[in-house]
């Protein structure tokens, strides 16, 4: 039976280089996010007869992101690459912003704070839509997963 989803999902530990309890809980939430409700249909496995559920190893390398994706077991189906030269500004933007959001629940009014959301999202949303564009013909997926992705790749760019 077909079950086009990601059951489970790795960040590469050698790709983070640092990140602080914010972060963290980002990356918590998102994977847990994603688990729950994702979809997840890498076009050449699924035509080779695999359909799902998925295991998903995200890494960034050399300014590209690599998306290993396994059967349930955890045989390699394929490997995806993806360039992240468009995503360099979008990333940098979300980091400032998400910056500036941490600070603000600390000290600024809701008002303040709620702005700051509002902006936040706004990036988040541009570039799930822009990696929904990068996976097109490789990966059918959905916003809401797009939108998890492209948390858990901003973690993989953490330089400290």
């Amino acid at each position: 039976m077909a079950d086009p989803r990601i059951i489970h999902i790795e960040l590469d530990e050698a790709t983070i280089l640092w990140r602080n309890a914010d972060i963290e809980q980002e990356r918590r939430i998102a994977i847990f996010d994603l688990i729950e409700d994702n979809q997840f249909k890498p076009q050449r496995a699924w035509e080779a007869g695999h359909q799902g559920p998925y295991r998903l190893k995200l890494a960034v390398d050399d300014g590209r992101l690599s998306l290993e994706i396994s059967d349930e077991a955890g045989n390699l189906l394929e490997t995806l690459i993806l360039g992240l030269g468009r995503f360099r500004r979008p990333i940098r933007e979300y980091f400032a912003i998400c910056d500036s959001y941490y600070q603000a629940i600390r000290k600024a009014s809701a008002a303040e704070i709620e702005t700051i959301d509002m902006a936040r999202r706004g990036v988040h949303n541009e570039a799930a839509e822009m990696l929904l564009e990068r996976l097109e013909g490789k990966v059918e997926t959905d916003f809401a997963t797009a939108r998890r992705l492209f948390t858990l790749i901003c973690v993989l760019h953490i330089r400290g």
